[in-house]
């Protein structure tokens, strides 16, 4: 080990394992974790720390002197200064691998739970191109290369219509192609990128608060439609319909072309108005024949093919038989709710966005499903005694979260109705965890089924279903 200021250098520090949050994990000759940003399980690396904590490092392999087997080459040249990726140079088979390890491990040493044999964790048909929405933003003083930086030329072109570098909220990478989101995703981006170089059109600065382009948002559905908004921080009408009337025309398979005009401090678009400029303000999502009308605000899962996968899981541990009443808690669009609701009595939902309940209602509607009533309100405040008396004791609940977790309340209330059955799903195992472990004197946990929606990354879903202790 060699000081370097107040960083350290470890040599020969062997990869052991892949950590939260997509890092690899390497240990120190003291004994303390480091946790990596740029190596894989199997690799040999000398390691210069950039934080030093109580019990662990973190930093940055700056030499390799061996390379796992479980490497595979990157697809994408933005790989490693974009982080929407970053297992992309692990083989996917490995990645699902730790993805598994993962949801166990935090369920066991989290939730300090007693567990039935995992199912092995369903992969992802498609590893790249697979989501469908991507938002990029614009910027007139985009992220530099270290090549760029010590070179003597003199950079003109500083716009950039991509992502941003992780933990920098004012600097944007200019991205050529990304490989997350089927075609036409990257030619509409580059075009209006180049449509607005071409023509003068002004990029947004954050820190100064002004330009024209603020983001682009692109959707794509299974049926085939897409849907386009540009987002605008000024209001100038003409400009704008010169840009808007130029991706009309150069793509007319475009379903829905939207704008925003927001100028804010922030680019959120949730407390916007939303203007159809072309075509629909929505498009549809279909999943067994179901369809869902999907608007620029409405949640949808991001890979569709893996959504229906993880649905069907969420109904077969739900075991329903036609007779059941179903509660379904933060329901979202109720997307979950329709896909259960021919095998159920009835199905009640529950959620916070007034909006997602609209469209649930809506969809329902759309979909001639009678037996499904979407309820909103905060689940902890609406999730009471009344509301179970006024609805019905359900036989199944399912509840499906947001990444932090559910709230003690809802846990507390959940115990109190002793449902048979809770099908628990959850993009966070970590809380799911902690969650359970709150029920597991009422509940055993009997079944439990990963679902990887997002190749290429560390993130993971998992459902478990929670049957009440006799």
């Amino acid at each position: 080990m060699r000081k370097n200021r107040r960083r350290k250098t470890f040599e020969n520090v062997e990869v052991v394992d892949a950590g939260a949050k997509g890092k690899s994990v390497g240990k120190a000759p003291d004994g303390r974790v480091i946790f990596l940003t740029n190596a894989v399980p199997g690799d040999v690396v000398d390691v210069m720390t950039t934080k030093k904590r109580k019990a662990y490092f973190e930093g940055v392999a700056t030499k390799f002197h061996t390379l796992s087997d479980k490497r595979t080459e990157p697809v994408c040249q933005h790989f490693g200064t974009c982080g929407g990726c970053k297992w992309q140079h692990m083989g996917y088979e490995h990645q699902l691998y730790f993805k598994q390890k993962e949801v166990e491990n935090n369920l066991k040493r989290i939730g300090n739970l007693e567990l039935p044999e995992t199912t092995p964790i369903i992969g992802s048909e498609e590893q790249y191109f697979y989501r469908n929405k991507m938002e990029f933003s614009f910027s007139d003083s985009r992220w530099l290369t270290q090549e760029e930086i010590n070179s003597d030329e003199e950079i003109e072109d500083r716009n950039a219509l991509g992502f941003h570098i992780p933990g920098m909220w004012d600097k944007i990478l200019d991205i050529k192609k990304c490989h997350l989101q089927q075609d036409p995703s990257n030619a509409i981006r580059l075009e209006v990128k180049n449509f607005a170089n071409e023509n003068g059109l002004s990029f947004f600065n954050p820190r100064k608060q002004e330009g024209l382009l603020r983001t682009l948002m692109i959707r794509t559905s299974s049926t085939g439609e897409i849907m386009v908004l540009i987002q605008f921080f000024e209001d100038d009408e003409e400009t704008r319909a010169l840009l808007l009337n130029h991706v009309k025309e150069k793509f007319p398979e475009i379903t829905s072309l939207l704008y925003v005009i927001n100028s804010k401090g922030n680019d959120t678009i949730y407390d916007q108005e939303v203007i159809c400029f072309a075509g629909r303000d929505h498009i549809f999502e279909e999943m067994e024949g179901l369809q869902f009308k999907i608007n620029a605000k409405s949640f949808y899962q991001t890979n569709s093919a893996q959504a229906y996968e993880l649905y069907k899981v969420a109904r077969d541990f739900a075991g329903l038989t036609g007779d059941e009443l179903v509660y379904d808690l933060y329901t979202g669009t109720g997307t979950i709710a329709q896909f259960v609701a021919k095998n159920a009595k009835k199905v009640v939902g529950v959620e916070s966005v007034p909006e997602a309940i609209e469209d649930a209602k809506a969809n329902a509607l759309h979909n001639h499903i009678s037996n499904v009533d979407f309820y909103v309100g905060d689940m902890k405040n609406v999730f009471n005694d009344d509301f179970i008396s006024e609805h019905g004791q359900p036989d199944v609940i399912i509840t499906d979260p947001p990444r932090d977790g559910m709230h003690k309340q809802v846990v507390e209330q959940l115990l109190q109705v002793a449902a048979p059955k809770i099908v628990y799903v959850s993009c966070n195992s970590a809380t799911q965890a902690r969650d359970l472990a709150l029920m597991k004197e009422q509940y055993a946990v009997t079944k439990v089924q990963p679902v990887d929606m997002f190749p290429q990354t560390h993130h993971v879903e998992n459902v478990v279903l929670l049957e009440k202790r006799v």
